[in-house]
């Protein structure tokens, strides 16, 4: 198999330990070449003396927090990979991991977006399944539905196939396929800007596919915690955005419909009876951010220009 250049791309932001630990996992990576970037997304603490241990690193500092998907564009700019390899500081990863992702690409032109089968990293013997592929985003809660969630694992998804959605934990995307389609939409800053984006590249033309023969191992909401209000004000607020630049006519109505009807008073019930009022007024924010923006495509983006004649990796 030919082994391009692989630009694995994760984004730090007050999480040093985390990313620390992630530095080490890759180490034991098998595949020989790689470039690896980190992006500090305006930490509250500079970075760069505790990574200065990694000599391998690319160290990209931004001045202030540019959420999931400006943190990784930054990255992808100064990226010269064939493949873009979008990692989680959370994770940890196994030695041989990138080559099935890899083999995938090689063989299957049209292929957008590959992610691993990814497993619980806290869970007993590191063997809960939370993403083995994906039947799609449910036309009416507008959410991600998983493959194999909760299962424990025994193989029984070791398989290599098409599925609906890319993880935004671990996703490989070709440099090439980035360049047509464009950036990861940053208008979310966190949640859902994967799924916008994976939609975007299945437009083109492009495949899924999920990679059950290479894994990665993740520590689910490390950085924002479980069940914060940062958590809750941008699930709320991108699950609507998703509503409003991916769906269209019967299947738009249908969500909003299904949001106003019954996940908005479920929510909203839920959080006020366990006095949870932190997460009810995020709640409510998200909801009512899409009152006070109505026109989005106006809205203001970070620019970060990909140059493909000089950054294609060989």
């Amino acid at each position: 198999m030919k082994q391009p250049l692989v630009s694995i791309i994760t984004v730090n932001y007050n999480g040093v330990n985390l990313t620390l630990e992630f530095l080490h996992s890759l180490r034991q990576v098998t595949y020989p070449n790689f470039e690896l970037i980190v992006v500090d997304n305006g930490s509250l603490e500079d970075p760069s003396p505790i990574i200065a241990a990694f000599p391998e690193v690319k160290l990209i500092k931004s001045k202030k927090n540019l959420g999931f998907a400006g943190g990784n564009n930054l990255g992808i700019a100064e990226a010269k990979g064939k493949y873009l390899l979008f990692l989680n500081n959370d994770t940890e990863v196994v030695p041989a991991f990138i080559e099935p992702l890899v083999e995938v690409f090689e063989n299957n032109p049209n292929a957008g977006v590959a992610s691993p089968k990814i497993l619980f990293f806290n869970s007993q013997d590191k063997k809960t399944i939370q993403y083995a592929g994906s039947t799609g985003i449910n036309p009416y809660t507008i959410r991600g539905e998983t493959i194999g969630s909760f299962d424990i694992d025994q193989n029984q998804y070791a398989e290599v196939r098409e599925t609906s959605l890319g993880h935004g934990a671990a996703m490989m995307v070709p440099m090439k396929v980035a360049s047509e389609v464009g950036l990861i939409p940053d208008i979310y800053f966190l949640y859902y800007e994967e799924h916008d984006w994976v939609e975007r590249i299945k437009m083109a033309g492009y495949k899924v596919y999920y990679v059950g023969t290479s894994t990665v191992y993740h520590k689910e909401s490390m950085t924002v915690g479980p069940n914060s209000a940062l958590r809750t004000y941008y699930m709320t607020r991108g699950r609507l955005l998703y509503t409003r630049r991916i769906t269209k006519g019967i299947q738009r109505f249908s969500s909003l419909l299904f949001f106003v009807s019954f996940s908005f008073p479920k929510n909203f019930l839920t959080h006020l009876l366990k006095g949870e009022f932190r997460l009810l007024k995020a709640f409510l924010m998200g909801a009512f951010w899409h009152v006070n923006n109505h026109d989005i495509d106006k809205m203001p983006r970070l620019v970060v220009d990909i140059d493909t004649s000089s950054k294609r990796g060989v």
